[in-house]
């Protein structure tokens, strides 16, 4: 998915999750491409926007409300992803939960 989210007035909220990854792909981009398509279909999913080089990675989604936040990180396919992304896929990550309670969109 490419592009940037046209999310709804707010209050909405957004997950950041910032990575490194170790070597190799090793069914990480599959995964991630399977992970998008099943989160956009959870209740109170508003869109997802990412950005990776051979450092970093940060993945923005954004939800309806805490709810719909939990429910995802619950989901057991998405539980799996969790696990093995922490066995094999990152060096280390973050998650940051944030109430977005102003933005503004600029385009040419």
């Amino acid at each position: 998915m490419s592009g940037m989210v046209k999310t709804p007035e707010p209050p909405y909220y957004a997950v950041i999750f910032t990575s490194q990854r170790t070597e190799g792909d090793r069914g990480y981009g599959l995964m991630a491409d399977k992970m998008v398509e099943l989160a956009s279909l959870q209740e109170g999913f508003l869109g997802v926007e990412s950005a990776r080089d051979e450092e970093l990675g940060i993945t923005v989604s954004y939800w309806e409300s805490l709810e719909a936040i939990k429910n995802w990180k619950e989901h057991s396919a998405h539980k799996a992803a969790q696990d093995r992304g922490k066995a094999e896929w990152y060096k280390n990550f973050s998650l940051r939960v944030c109430k977005v309670e102003r933005h503004n969109f600029f385009e040419m």
